[in-house]
Parts: structure tokens; C-alpha cells; sequence
């Protein structure tokens, strides 16, 4: 296989798994804690979540390679749009174990702010460079962004339960 074949696999996959390794985090938690908490009305059926974020992985890693076969590197002329979808996927996973892991809604919260603001200049940055791959990538900007909006409101309406939860998960 060549290169540029194998790039092409690498890049969906790893993001698959790494959402796989959320979604087992994710899994555990849903039928206990995640299900005790007040939710907003808007927030979607639990069902969705896995189809969604599958595919949203899957089209985070061919953007990905659109960009990198663009010079079949990681090219220095890119790197700062290099460091941000690196960057942006590292606030991605670790949102999952900080919300449903470690229950700290209000930190995940911040970090869910930071990563929105990560992919929509990554958007931007790989728009510039492959328009296809920033297209690629705005459905995620979309569902981030509604995601903030439900972390906000899940953190908003069970607070003084998170908060008591997470001082007792400290001792």
C-alpha cells in the first residue's frame, strides 16, 4: 500500500477509536449518573449520540487527510492549522471523561468553550487550505456548538447537585 492509501485509512480510523475509547467512558455512565441529571427539554434521545459523533469522527479524520495530501505532510506552511486540529481534538476527548467521567460540568463547560472556538478556526484555517476539508468540518462546528448550549444547561440546572457530587467524589 502506499502512502498516501494509508494515510487515507489512518486518519478516520484514529479519530473512530479515540471516539470509541469516549464512548465506552460515555456508556457506563449514562444508565446511572447521566440519567439522574436534569436535562433540557431539547436535549436529543441518547440514541443519537453514537450515530452522530461516528459519523462526525469519520468526516474530522478525512478533513484531516484532505489537508495533510494537499502536500503529503504535515507541511510547516500549515502548522499552525496543523496545531489547531490537533489541538482541537485533544480538548475533544478530553471533554468526555471531564462531563461524564469525572462529573465536572462546569469544566467541561470551559473546555467545551475553548474546543468550539478551536474548530471553528480550524474551519477557517482548513477551508483555506482544501475548501472541502473546512466544509467537512462545520456539521461538527454545529454540534459542538449545540453541545455547549446542552452542557451549559445541564451544568445550569443541576449545580448545587454537581457540585456536592464532585466534593463528595474528593473524599
Amino acid at each position: 500500500m502506499d502512502t498516501n492509501t494509508i494515510m487515507m485509512i489512518i486518519f478516520p480510523l484514529t479519530s473512530l477509536i479515540f471516539g470509541l475509547v469516549g464512548g465506552l467512558i460515555t456508556a457506563k455512565q449514562i444508565p446511572n449518573w447521566y440519567q439522574k441529571l436534569i436535562k433540557p427539554s431539547f436535549n436529543p434521545p441518547n440514541w443519537i449520540f453514537g450515530p452522530a459523533w461516528t459519523t462526525l469522527y469519520i468526516m474530522i479524520g478525512i478533513s484531516g487527510y484532505l489537508v495533510w495530501k494537499e502536500k503529503q505532510s504535515f507541511s510547516p506552511e500549515h502548522s499552525l492549522a496543523w496545531t489547531i486540529y490537533f489541538a482541537q481534538l485533544v480538548f475533544n476527548y478530553a471533554w468526555t471523561p471531564l462531563f461524564f467521567y469525572f462529573h465536572m460540568l462546569f469544566v467541561a463547560l470551559i473546555e467545551i468553550v475553548i474546543m468550539d472556538v478551536l474548530i471553528w478556526i480550524n474551519i477557517v484555517l482548513f477551508y483555506s487550505i482544501n475548501p472541502t476539508a473546512g466544509l467537512l468540518l462545520i456539521p461538527y462546528g454545529c454540534w459542538v456548538t449545540f453541545a455547549t448550549c446542552l452542557n451549559y444547561s445541564i451544568w445550569s440546572l443541576n449545580k448545587n447537585n454537581a457540585e456536592m457530587e464532585a466534593k463528595l467524589a474528593q473524599n
